[in-house]
């Protein structure tokens, strides 16, 4: 039997055409990742804008607390004070260096502690202080909490003050380890009262590397330098320390003769109950 060649039938005008899965597949990709796109976009901007009112937000906030420095109750410029310490922001170092002025001690106090907790964003500020007689002692006592190398040479300068040295004594201790180099070096300073001063920091640091620049300060030609380096090696309590010690028996002064013998009988008295 004679098969029939047939033409396949005309397609319909209401039938769609027939797409293929690889161009299907192609569009659902575009889409997707048209989709994607947009999401991570709107993500960006809602985080941009997330940023941009936490900053409005905490500029809003330091502004109100520098308004209530004003107040004339000094708790409230009390607490103004420690809020923006705790902010931290460069913004605050200004309102806080008027703070050392505060009429209250207590205001005054708190701004100190403030200073030191913004830190390095305050050191030229507060070291700009030590000029004015008036809040010299805050700013010294500010420096003192500021963990920054820049206000090693500020406060040293100000061991040479009369009225001051003890703050900037103080200040040195309280900087801990990083001071050392710098009090060594003020051993071979001119001016007495800063060598002096410069001793008993290190005396009171007790830090090793202090000792042999010690040991050297016994032959200084001040006897109270001479009997502060002597009282340092003690704190210490290094055995090369008492050895050097005694050399100050035969000093040409009674006074560090008499001194050295207590502090030696002290240092013997103290390694026998160890």
């Amino acid at each position: 039997m004679t098969e029939e060649c047939t033409q396949p039938p005309e397609p319909s005008e209401h039938e769609p055409p027939k797409v293929s899965e690889e161009l299907t597949d192609q569009v659902s990709d575009a889409i997707a990742a048209a989709s994607e796109r947009a999401t991570a976009e709107s993500q960006v901007v809602e985080v941009t804008e997330d940023v941009v009112l936490e900053e409005e937000r905490v500029k809003d906030e330091i502004e109100i607390q520098i308004d209530l420095l004003k107040d004339p109750d000094w708790v409230v410029r009390r607490e103004a004070v420690i809020t923006l310490g705790e902010m931290g922001d460069e913004r605050c170092v200004e309102p806080l260096v008027r703070a050392l002025r505060d009429g209250d001690w207590q205001v005054r106090e708190v701004a100190v502690e403030a200073l030191g907790m913004v830190g390095s964003p305050a050191v030229d500020a507060v070291v700009k202080q030590l000029r004015n007689w008036e809040v010299r002692k805050c700013a010294i006592r500010a420096l003192g909490k500021m963990k920054d190398e820049r206000v090693l040479e500020p406060l040293i300068a100000q061991l040479r003050s009369d009225e001051f040295s003890q703050d900037a004594t103080e200040a040195l201790v309280e900087l801990g380890k990083p001071a050392v180099p710098k009090l060594v070096a003020a051993l071979k300073d001119k001016d007495e009262n800063i060598r002096k001063q410069a001793v008993i920091a290190l005396g009171r640091l007790q830090d090793q590397d202090a000792i042999d620049p010690l040991i050297e300060m016994l032959k200084d030609k001040d006897w109270f330098v001479r009997l502060t380096a002597a009282a340092a090696l003690e704190k210490i309590g290094d055995e090369r320390g008492r050895e050097a010690i005694k050399t100050l028996l035969q000093d040409s002064d009674m006074v560090v003769r008499m001194r050295v013998e207590r502090i030696l009988a002290a240092w013997k008295k103290r390694g026998a109950h160890a």
